[in-house]
């Protein structure tokens, strides 16, 4: 009865705060709402996806052990977990470093930020010839179900990638990669890594994947492909030993590759974006330009 009439009177509070209110401080209250809202939100769609979801359960588990322990005045309990709650914040950061690591990388490849912070390293980007070379050589490999891994380095650094394989420092061809990931090669098993119009480095690991969401048919290589797109800004091309199916990993998300044209215009779009303009788009703006002198 008493717990009933406290409910009461904070509700009657907050009620009286509300009206005691003016208009421009009822919308900036609305509008921290929202905004810690849709922050809370986006926290629990991206930890979904990572080891720390199962945590979060158990940490509601405990949230509610520590209430009843709050409501019966358990001192004692609630004094042990009190205690214990500054060394669990420390173990948690470190356990989930991890996570705690991509989720900040992610936020810092967000557009709104990248402009207002941009990046101090900016690789040479790869040019059009060599991303042919690409695909024909992942489609050429997938039609004998030759296994590969093609990693493309754009802003984000993959020098730690780079030192678990061997220096190529190569020139881009077909027929190069294609050697390279012939079976029984000394140079077959793990990642290429191509920086700007080199292959720098073959046979390089790269960190799995920890998205749950991920399909069970999915081996390895895909999740190699995936893990290194999600902890960086890199385009990864997966040929696969089993099916033969050509695939691009980005930020993330995987794409099977339908034929050759396909993937060459998703390479082009995500390493150019709209920096690429076709020959006629450049006729249209040189004729805009000579109206407007």
């Amino acid at each position: 009865m008493y717990l009933e009439i406290n409910i009461i009177e904070n509700f009657n509070n907050s009620l009286n705060v509300f009206t005691t209110l003016s208009f421009f401080e009822l919308i900036s209250a609305i509008t921290e709402i929202l905004i810690i809202a849709f922050i809370i939100y986006k926290a629990l769609m991206w930890l979904k996806n990572t080891r720390a979801w199962i945590l979060l359960r158990g940490i509601i588990v405990i949230g509610i052990f520590v209430l009843l322990a709050y409501l019966f005045s358990f001192k004692v309990i609630l004094f042990i977990l009190q205690s214990l709650s500054y060394i669990a914040i420390l173990a948690l950061i470190i356990v989930f470093q991890d996570d705690l690591r991509a989720g900040l990388e992610h936020l810092g490849r967000q557009k709104v930020f990248s402009k207002l912070i941009p990046d101090m390293k900016l690789t040479k980007k790869i040019s059009k010839e060599s991303i042919q070379e690409i695909v024909e050589a992942a489609f050429a490999m997938g039609k004998v179900k030759t296994g590969a891994l093609i990693v493309i380095e754009q802003n984000i650094t993959l020098e730690e990638c780079e030192r678990t394989g061997i220096i190529i420092n190569g020139e881009i061809t077909k027929q190069l990669l294609i050697n390279i990931f012939e079976k029984n090669t000394p140079l077959h098993d793990g990642a290429v890594l191509i920086v700007g119009d080199v292959i720098k480095a073959a046979t390089c690991y790269l960190p799995l994947s920890h998205n749950h969401s991920i399909s069970k048919d999915l081996g390895t290589r895909h999740r190699a492909g995936l893990g290194v797109s999600e902890i960086s800004d890199s385009i990864t091309v997966i040929v696969s030993e089993e099916t033969g199916n050509v695939s691009i990993c980005y930020t993330g998300s995987l794409k099977v590759m339908k034929d050759e044209k396909e993937m060459l215009r998703e390479l082009m779009d995500l390493i150019y974006g709209h920096e690429e303009i076709t020959d006629k788009e450049k006729s249209v703006l040189n004729t805009m330009k000579e109206w407007f002198k």
